[in-house]
């Protein structure tokens, strides 16, 4: 939660939106989730939700950033998502943010917006890998 908390972008502003049962759940029931470490200490998470097919989470700390640690966690969690499914995979995001163009250069695309005003994006299989040859 520390990580999620230290973001500058996407900021959660109600922490009581997204609890340690909510983490827990998504992890243990829902799908599987990643982390990145520094000297023992979490410093970026990725979790995937197998059953809405989506990127429910994907934070990487600021103090960290542009490190490269928010690519290779979505390069792990999607290679075993693509590996469970051939179904597209969609998260979204705040429009204008690194995070938005960060998903654009990893090939991901722009399908409107949510409801709340969200960036929703989709990636399909076929899609990821092209991306994933061409990082390879």
């Amino acid at each position: 939660m520390e990580v999620r908390f230290a973001v500058r972008e996407n900021v959660l502003r109600n922490r009581a939106l997204v609890t340690e049962a909510d983490c827990l759940h998504y992890l243990t029931e829902r799908g599987r989730g990643w982390v990145a470490e520094e000297a023992g200490r979490v410093v970026g998470f990725a979790i995937a939700d197998a059953r809405e097919h989506s990127v429910w989470a994907l934070f990487v700390h600021s103090d960290f950033d542009r490190q490269g640690l928010g690519k290779t966690l979505l390069h792990q969690l999607l290679h075993w998502y693509f590996a469970q499914t051939d179904h597209p995979i969609w998260l979204s995001t705040s429009p204008g943010t690194r995070a938005e163009e960060f998903y654009r250069r990893q090939g991901w695309q722009d399908t409107g917006r949510t409801a709340s005003g969200e960036v929703r994006f989709e990636l399909t299989k076929e899609e990821w890998s092209r991306v994933d040859d061409f990082d390879k």
